[in-house]
């Protein structure tokens, strides 16, 4: 059996080498299968990816389409550079900067926890840890990924705050740290698995020949795979970035909504995720102005994300190195 096998694979092979393709597939140089059965499944294919295209050009269409409506109403200028975000009253401001402002200090704060973490995290299961030891630690860091963010908003309201006060005296029960801090934990995983197989990535041999010329363990991964894999590891800090942006229940429990420019960690702030959360409850009317900036911070928050995600895509092909 073993030797039919083998002299199958030997003719396979040779016609192969020899240029006689039309001994091995019965289709060689013939037009693609139009046969019924090929036919639904290539349409069928096709049908899902332009369903998914439509899906996305729609909703971007909805995004520009009301937030032009507001800003037939308020100043563009205004909406972009002002200071105060009052949407309620009767003298409304709508400047998004205090939404911006609190938006990346939950971002910052977040990388500040997650991006070491992460990365540590993926440099001792790739580099230091056992087989066995990676096969049992990898599925519990990524259950962090499976946890509802709403839980993660609760753990930072009725646990890391108070741990907090008993530190600071002047924590609020909203404030951006407690936030930072559980979604900084809620990024964990997606830096170290991305992380983790960016330096998997990395050739055996290239370890090998850092090891020949006499290096130690702590070199060769600081000074040979680490930079041999800086593409995916810095895509993997953008993403974890641009994920914490977009963080809702999170920050929309442990945040408040208190929308400010002061940068102060210890004290309640709102983030554009929590304000559309906020306006969302159902107590806006449709086609007031209120109603409109739901659009108009919608659509700043999906170019800051799409910026970033369009990053990271970009540093990955520039900088990605490719091993034969």
């Amino acid at each position: 059996m073993a030797e039919n096998t083998e002299s199958s694979g030997n003719l396979l092979t040779r016609a192969v080498s020899c240029g006689d393709r039309s001994k091995v597939f019965s289709r060689f140089g013939q037009r693609p299968s139009y046969s019924f059965k090929e036919r639904v499944i290539r349409y069928t294919l096709r049908s899902f990816s332009w369903i998914t295209i439509g899906v996305t050009l729609f909703i971007i269409t909805i995004l520009f389409w009301d937030a032009i409506e507001l800003f037939r109403q308020y100043s563009i200028f205004d909406f972009l550079t002002g200071t105060k975000w009052e949407p309620f009253g009767e003298s409304k401001k709508l400047g998004i900067l205090p939404l911006v402002s609190g938006t990346l200090m939950i971002a910052i704060g977040a990388s500040v926890i997650s991006l070491p973490l992460g990365f540590g995290t993926a440099v001792y299961l790739t580099q230091y840890s056992s087989k066995q030891m990676d096969r049992i630690m990898t599925p519990i860091i990524e259950i962090l990924s499976g946890i509802p963010t709403v839980v993660f908003g609760y753990f930072a309201l009725f646990a890391v705050t108070p741990f907090l006060q008993k530190i600071f005296n002047r924590v609020e029960l909203f404030n951006a740290t407690s936030a930072s801090i559980v979604v900084g934990i809620s990024c964990i995983p997606l830096v170290s698995s991305i992380s983790a197989e960016a330096l998997r990535a990395v050739p055996l041999s290239i370890r090998n020949a850092a090891h020949a010329v006499g290096m130690n363990k702590f070199n060769v991964v600081t000074k040979v795979i680490v930079p041999s894999a800086i593409s995916g590891i810095i895509a993997s800090f953008i993403l974890a970035f641009a994920r914490a942006v977009g963080e809702t229940m999170a920050v929309t429990l442990a945040a408040g909504a208190s929308p400010n420019m002061e940068w102060n960690y210890f004290i309640g702030i709102q983030t554009m995720t929590a304000f559309i959360v906020q306006i969302s409850l159902g107590d806006t009317p449709a086609g007031s102005i209120e109603y409109y900036t739901i659009y108009a911070v919608g659509l700043m928050l999906f170019l800051i994300t799409f910026t970033f995600n369009m990053i990271a895509t970009t540093i990955i092909k520039r900088y990605r190195e490719i091993y034969k």
